[in-house]
């Protein structure tokens, strides 16, 4: 009976396993016990570690030259806002290991002291300017994995000077969006936050069984009852994974989808694997329901303001599950006030955390418009979660491996 010893060795060839095969069957075959074994030499390049394989009369050994294992030092990575999505366990591929320091929030004034000694941050929504990017301040940063999509919070700029590799965490989100991005459409074309705030109080009762009165605040500034589905002309500015999934949400809704151009750019026609493109201006003019679903850049900042609303047609819709600071807010509020459209949804704001202290979106007078506001929820979902921890676990891995993906520089 010949005993084997099984062993794990890194990915074995096949030669490995022929010359193994071979001397399975030798060690089978009637022996003289006056041959104390047999050898046979394995070709070093082609059997990484494996010098030579001893068949003796009872046992099969295989003699391994074991390489010196390199202790490395873990990688350290600091967390800074796990209240939006606390992170799992992190692995690494061998040999890496890591140390994860976590916060569920941090300040400002907190940054520089808690990144100091980190390779990687790992933030969502932290602010990390060129002042906590430099290399007084943070001299051993070498990664930063962010747990969003956007990343206009970072600066890029230095990160490129220092070498600083940025990763995001793009198509985690479309679907909680989209989904969103439908329950605001609801809300504000049927009125459902004021007829909320009406029948709280005691509107109803007050008018009677047929509130005539209040079914009147629900039309829209034309002086029609709200429209369905079937009726709406959905524009989508921004057609990146979260607008083609509303875009997807809308159609199966029976809506009317136009895709707009860039702003100041020319129709496109629809080509292989590029649907059509409609002028920007044109997008406004005739959509009832205008979505803005682009990222925060300098060339999307204002992107809607007096101008761009004043060519929206009074039963028009503007929902923004984007970035604050791409509308007008001021413009939106007075565009409202005055009826030129007919409502308005936000999930972000120029200034977040949003109060009436800070955003003219919630200051005085703005109670009974027809305007719908969340605080830059539309991503979370436990399906979001889920996504953005695998993201992030896949970035690190990446990463260490010198195999950089979502990449945003």
């Amino acid at each position: 009976m010949v005993k084997m010893i099984a062993l794990a060795l890194p990915r074995p060839s096949a030669l490995f396993h022929r010359h193994l095969r071979v001397l399975h069957t030798k060690a089978r075959r009637p022996h003289s016990t006056s041959s104390p074994r047999s050898s046979i030499n394995l070709p070093a390049a082609r059997s990484p570690g494996v010098h030579k394989l001893d068949v003796y009369p009872e046992t099969l050994n295989l003699t391994i030259n074991m390489a010196p294992t390199v202790q490395r030092p873990p990688i350290k990575i600091v967390a800074l806002d796990t209240l939006y999505c606390p992170i799992p366990r992190l692995e690494l591929p061998s040999p890496h290991t890591c140390e994860l320091r976590e916060y569920p929030s941090t300040r400002t004034d907190q940054i520089a002291e808690r990144i100091r000694d980190a390779d990687v941050v790992v933030c969502t929504g932290v602010r990390l300017s060129s002042d906590v990017l430099a290399p007084a301040v943070s001299p051993k940063l070498k990664m930063i994995a962010v747990v969003a999509a956007g990343t206009d919070h970072i600066d890029k700029a230095a990160c490129k000077a220092r070498g600083i590799h940025v990763a995001n965490s793009p198509a985690c989100n479309p679907v909680a969006v989209a989904e969103h991005t439908l329950g605001l459409y609801f809300a504000v074309r049927r009125s459902i936050a004021l007829s909320n705030t009406l029948v709280r109080a005691g509107e109803w009762s007050k008018h009677g069984r047929h509130p005539t009165a209040i079914l009147e605040r629900f039309k829209g500034p034309d002086g029609r009852a709200p429209r369905t589905c079937a009726q709406e002309v959905v524009g989508i500015v921004g057609y990146g994974a979260v607008g083609k999934q509303i875009a997807a949400h809308a159609a199966a809704l029976g809506m009317r989808v136009l895709l707009s151009a860039r702003k100041g750019a020319p129709a496109a026609a629809a080509a292989a694997g590029v649907a059509a493109r409609v002028p920007f201006e044109t997008v406004l003019r005739t959509a009832s329901v205008v979505v803005l679903a682009v990222p925060r850049e300098p060339e999307t900042m204002q992107l809607l303001s007096h101008a761009e609303l004043a060519l929206m047609p009074p039963h028009a819709l503007l929902i923004n599950v984007s970035r604050g600071g791409v509308v007008d807010e001021e413009a939106l509020i007075a565009a409202l006030k005055t009826k030129r459209i007919a409502g308005a949804a936000t999930d972000v704001f120029v200034h977040e955390p949003a109060g009436p202290e800070n955003s003219v979106l919630l200051g005085p007078g703005t109670a009974d418009l027809n305007l719908v506001v969340t605080p830059h929820c539309a991503w979370f979902t436990e399906d979001t979660r889920v996504n953005f921890m695998i993201c992030l676990q896949e970035n690190l891995a990446s990463w260490v491996q010198g195999q950089l993906i979502n990449s945003v520089l």
